[in-house]
């Protein structure tokens, strides 16, 4: 054993890119470089590149016909290789002492911080379709922070230990890997989520399957060239990007599976799990199964809030990042009587909004992921455009000549129970219920009761009886609940993230209670007087 302790971390400061700074001249030196070649992505497996020669493209969402890169795609095969290298690597990398893996983990956010951050950033802009702002909280800060936290965190788990030793006792407790490998699953939405769902089992003694979404798998390639120069040991993360119609079912099956770390759709979450089920008694040990998935998230205004707070929290929570985000606001309840001011204020607010490539650094909006998301989500603005419960206040038009555009949507609907009131977008669609403020307490019935989801949710006021009747009301309604702001932005070490109910296990990303999920304890007992005689006082003669 060493000294060696992991410092307190600080959140990574998120850099202006403001013009004249150095970030903004080495971003967009980096956005020119990586714009400028067309590269070839391997699956990586025991830390060596396969080529399938089946292959799938990586595009810019906000110019589809530019293509960035070409992915060789897993299937039946490479999954059983990666199952394989897993295994041989589990042998050394679980009794790897913690210390030498916080080691690898700091250095990749070291790594993160300077190195690789304009290149993370630039991917995730590129193949995301993210503002330069929505990359640097995302495939910088909180991929940073993710690296910095998990140690910490781990270290601070390591010291739960039982309570008493009485002499001439010693009690311990040791958190042990998993036995087996851990299916990490990502999703195209944030580079951060790809950074901490195949480290986080791997920072604890785990091995992983990693396989990250097919439209992100560009930034997601950077992360794993980024984890291997920190020295994470070949085998340890396996890198497996695929169609999850083909690598979900080789994986999930086999018998060595030990845990799932997914972030994605509900209804593939709930197929993953009922898998599961169906094997649950061939599998060496029973899997751990952590997920975070859909949300239709609120925001519940009283008539006491400030009207610019609740005009900003509206479009921040809606439209960042096209509202292509699991937190994103979906649904807002406005009261009558400060409708009419909201209305015009948001109205104004929303026509101002920009939206184009992620290069122009004016624009607050940008292209939806892929063709996909973009006809689901015209379907939701279609079905509405024909109904009598809604009418549009601001956008309802999309277009794909160039990317895939579609423009902040707001529908007013008088049906609480109207479909984009109730069912996930994941777009940039607003819903608003505006209602009869008298009836606060029936509304805050209806915001916990419309939804099958429990993600995030936000109170806009200034009345603190009303905070409070909305917290005590909301309080399974959703996992991160905000006071006077948008849904949205967790922070790793400030709002551990996690939703219930549909919305997954609730395990919370960037604490120390994800990081429980994948070890699994052994309690010691050491006895240094044992007994000598089987019999007890109170068996003697009298």
């Amino acid at each position: 054993m060493t000294d060696f302790t992991v410092p307190k971390p600080e959140n990574d400061p998120i850099q202006s890119y403001a013009p004249g700074t150095p970030e903004r001249k080495e971003l967009k030196a980096t956005l020119d470089e990586l714009k400028g070649k067309e590269i070839e992505i391997p699956i990586i497996i025991g830390g060596k590149e396969i080529k399938t020669g089946n292959t799938q493209k990586c595009i810019i969402p906000h110019n589809h016909k530019h293509v960035l890169a070409h992915f060789h795609q897993a299937g039946e095969s490479e999954v059983k290789q990666a199952i394989e290298a897993a295994g041989e690597a589990w042998k050394s990398w679980s009794t790897t002492p913690f210390e030498e893996r916080a080691k690898i983990f700091l250095k990749m956010g070291e790594l993160a911080a300077g190195k690789w951050r304009q290149i993370l950033n630039a991917s995730t802009m590129l193949n995301m379709s993210k503002t330069v702002y929505q990359a640097e909280i995302d495939s910088a800060c909180e991929v940073v922070d993710f690296f910095n936290f998990n140690p910490y965190y781990a270290q601070e788990l390591n010291t739960f230990q039982p309570m008493h030793s009485p002499p001439p006792i010693k009690n311990t407790i040791e958190h042990r890997p998993l036995e087996g490998f851990v299916f990490a699953v990502s999703p195209f939405n944030f580079t951060s989520i790809g950074a901490n769902l195949p480290t986080a089992p791997s920072l604890m003694g785990n091995v992983v399957l990693w396989k990250p979404a097919s439209s992100a798998v560009f930034p997601a390639y950077y992360l794993m060239k980024l984890f291997q120069e920190a020295g994470i040991p070949d085998g340890v993360i396996n890198f497996i990007p695929g169609p999850g119609s083909k690598v979900g079912p080789n994986v999930l099956p086999n018998t060595d599976l030990a845990g799932i770390h997914f972030t994605g759709s509900t209804a593939v979450f709930q197929s993953m799990w009922k898998t599961v089920g169906e094997n649950i008694a061939g599998y060496a040990t029973y899997p751990r199964i952590v997920g975070e998935t859909g949300g239709k998230d609120f925001c519940v205004a009283h008539e006491s809030a400030d009207l610019d707070a609740l005009v900003t929290c509206m479009v921040r929570g809606a439209f960042e990042y096209q509202g292509q985000k699991c937190s994103a606001l979906s649904r807002a309840y406005i009261p009558s009587t400060i409708w009419p001011e909201i209305k015009e204020r948001y109205v104004a607010e929303v026509k101002s909004i920009k939206m184009g490539d992620v290069e122009d650094f004016t624009n607050f909006m940008n292209a939806v992921i892929d063709k996909a998301a973009f006809d689901s989500i015209v379907n939701y603005i279609d079905y509405a455009k024909e109904s009598s419960d809604a009418e549009f206040l601001t956008g309802g038009g999309y277009d794909t000549s160039v990317g895939y555009f579609i423009e902040p949507t707001t529908i007013i609907t008088t049906n609480p129970h109207f479909k984009t009131m109730e069912e996930e977008i994941f777009g940039p669609v607003l819903t608003i219920y505006v209602y009869d403020p008298n009836e606060w307490q029936e509304i805050l019935q209806l915001v916990d009761q419309t939804s099958i989801y429990a993600l995030t949710g936000c109170v806009v006021s200034q009345d603190r009886k009303a905070i409070d009747d909305a917290s005590q009301a909301l309080t399974h309604a959703a996992g991160n609940f905000y006071i006077n702001d948008k849904p949205t932005g967790a922070v790793v070490g400030q709002q551990p993230f996690g939703g219930s109910r549909a919305s997954g296990t609730n395990d919370k990303a960037g604490s120390i209670w994800n990081l429980a999920r994948w070890v699994s304890q052994r309690t010691i007992k050491e006895n240094f007087d044992p007994p000598k005689d089987y019999r007890y006082p109170f068996m003697a003669d009298e």
